[in-house]
């Protein structure tokens, strides 16, 4: 066996994004979801882990950015591993954590140019809403809160036996 300089071994390994995502539901535990000005659908709170970023504080600070409000970034609850597809070469691994509740929408004042709107919404229809690679985080994410453990996907895809969303 050769040895491989490290420099040229971490060249070689394949690489992925990461994304943060802030779990946030209403008083009666409806889904908050924002609708980016980029893109055909709704989606959570959330985007790209920025290099040298931890992804909590990326959810952090996406909240800040698109929400204009601070809220805690509580526990992990879903990971998603995302092959590459479509336009996207690479894989994606996306952390959804739980950002608590938010009472009222009055508080939050969108970034008017990445949202141009923000709802609460059953988790049914917050689910018809998302992608549906993405839906199955509403249900993986409600399972993780009431479990207090993290719930991973694999492509949307439960990847223990018996769990269903």
């Amino acid at each position: 066996m050769t040895w491989t300089e490290p420099a040229i071994w971490y060249a070689n390994l394949p690489s992925f994004y990461a994304a943060a995502a802030a779990f946030i539901t209403g008083p009666a535990g409806e889904i908050l979801l924002v609708k980016p000005t980029y893109r055909d659908h709704w989606a959570f709170p959330g985007g790209y882990v920025d290099e040298g970023e931890y992804p909590h504080v990326a959810c952090a600070r996406e909240i800040s950015e698109e929400l204009g409000v601070t809220l805690a970034v509580g526990e992990l609850l879903v990971v998603d591993w995302a092959p590459a597809a479509g336009l996207r070469p690479r894989a994606i691994v996306s952390f959804t954590f739980d950002c608590g509740k938010v009472t009222d929408l009055n508080d939050v004042h969108l970034s008017s140019h990445e949202l141009e709107d923000a709802a609460f919404f059953s988790p049914p229809d917050a689910e018809r809403r998302l992608p549906e690679n993405v839906a199955p985080r509403v249900g993986a994410a409600m399972l993780s809160r009431d479990r207090r453990a993290p719930v991973y996907l694999a492509g949307g895809s439960a990847t223990r036996s018996g769990d269903v969303w």
